[in-house]
């Protein structure tokens, strides 16, 4: 494999491609979630320094539970994103695509311990390494991966008109050339839509402007609008 994407075949048999997240932002976002957990815990001390040996040993235990559960509960709860992957754009899910849950998470953030090993995470690197999905032995075990989790974009705007059902009927490809033409409409001249339009002049039996407009307004109406 020369890139990160992987093809997924779903139970509907409909194919998928996921991005693979590899270490370095992986890495990245680790830090991110270290300086956060860091700012915490010094807060935590102020506060707590003050009642002495109670206070010492509230730190030790909200401490431990900051570490171990802080990845957790926000992959469960946020979408398998900590705030760290959520800025590294990156999110934790289960190998079918599926959101993590409680178990998964568990195991493959408690399971840090051995990825750590012998020191600085080197287990969990050289595991990542040799394994085409990046997975570290928490995700082996848990049967988890890490991918990218792009911003949606918005649907491109079409121009503002009426709608007209198409006169024949279209096969999906057509369609999905229609729909292409009105959403760059923007990025070509006027002279370049009544040339592309003009092409289609048996179906709409116009020409130029108006077999212009008529294609945007089947746009309109293959969009949705009625």
């Amino acid at each position: 494999m020369l890139d990160t994407y992987r093809k997924l075949e779903t139970p509907e048999n409909i194919d998928l491609d996921i991005h693979i997240a590899g270490p370095l932002v992986r890495s990245q976002a680790f830090l991110v979630d270290s300086l956060i957990k860091s700012v915490i815990q010094v807060i935590a001390s102020i506060a707590l320094v003050v009642f002495g040996d109670t206070g010492m040993g509230m730190l030790l235990i909200f401490t431990f539970a900051l570490e171990w559960f802080y990845p957790v509960l926000f992959e469960v709860l946020n979408h398998g994103q900590t705030p760290g992957k959520r800025v590294m754009q990156i999110a934790v899910v289960n190998d079918d695509n599926t959101p993590v849950g409680w178990s998964p998470s568990i195991i493959r953030n408690f399971l840090r311990i051995v990825d750590f090993l012998p020191m600085n995470y080197v287990a969990g690197l050289v595991c990542m390494t040799v394994n085409k999905d990046f997975k570290r032995i928490g995700d082996l075990a848990a049967g988890t991966v890490v991918i990218y989790r792009e911003k949606k974009k918005p649907a491109p705007e079409l121009p503002v008109t009426r709608t007209t059902p198409p006169p024949i009927a279209l096969t999906v490809a057509e369609q999905r050339a229609i729909l292409g033409f009105a959403e760059r409409h923007r990025s070509l001249t006027p002279e370049r839509q009544q040339e592309l339009a003009n092409h289609l002049e048996p179906v709409l039996h116009k020409r130029d402007q108006a077999a212009v407009d008529t294609l945007f307004r089947m746009a309109s109406w293959l969009r949705g609008g009625r």
